[in-house]
């Protein structure tokens, strides 16, 4: 089974990623003995992937992967982007995140209101080869946050399939549609093609 560091601490991440990565043994960066502190200082959420990934595959050499994700919302344009977890400044409560971005869409009817969960992932492998996935995640901005599920921005994002927000679906619901769990599933089907054609 081929390892894979992933360049995260973040254990609701690590475990959707080992659910849907299964044939492979995936460890974060603390369990590979990496502790190294990051600067994000791309442009674009593939940017920071990259920029993430390429760190911890010149300590390592192996398979490294890196996401970088976060919710743009079209009415106020793109933000906050990759600024996601800075947005407002990384200790402010998401409960007040949420609630700046409400009132910022105060004026916003039906469509207007449209965003989505962007997630990039950047796999590095053993040769330096590099691969991209991104998957989203679509909905509205909701008038009010509701549920308890999930973190982040998971209480605005309104989806349209559930009715509900990102928060107030199961957590198995969320995998099957969630950014992140179709950038993996993109990103699977990568690995295997190049193991696939590799591998003698």
């Amino acid at each position: 089974m081929r390892k894979i560091i992933f360049a995260t601490e973040n254990k609701n991440k690590l475990k959707e990623i080992r659910l849907i990565l299964s044939d492979y043994e995936i460890i974060s960066t603390k369990e590979a003995g990496i502790i190294t502190n990051i600067e994000e200082t791309g442009k674009t959420f593939k940017d920071n992937a990259y920029i993430k990934a390429k760190a911890i595959w010149e300590i390592s050499g192996g398979i490294v992967l890196a996401d970088d994700s976060g919710l743009v919302v079209d009415y106020i344009d793109g933000e906050p982007g990759v600024y996601s977890s800075r947005y407002l400044g990384e200790s402010t409560s998401y409960a007040v995140k949420n609630q700046n971005i409400i009132d910022r869409l105060a004026n916003a009817k039906g469509n207007e209101r449209s965003a989505r969960f962007t997630a990039c992932i950047c796999a590095i492998l053993e040769d330096g080869t590099t691969l991209f996935t991104e998957g989203n995640m679509e909905g509205l901005i909701a008038y009010k946050a509701a549920g308890e599920n999930g973190f982040g921005y998971d209480p605005i994002l309104y989806l349209l399939e559930f009715s509900k927000t990102s928060a107030e679906i199961s957590i198995d619901e969320k995998n099957k549609i969630s950014h992140r769990g179709k950038a993996l599933r993109k990103m699977k089907e990568k690995l295997e093609e190049y193991y696939e054609n590799t591998d003698c």
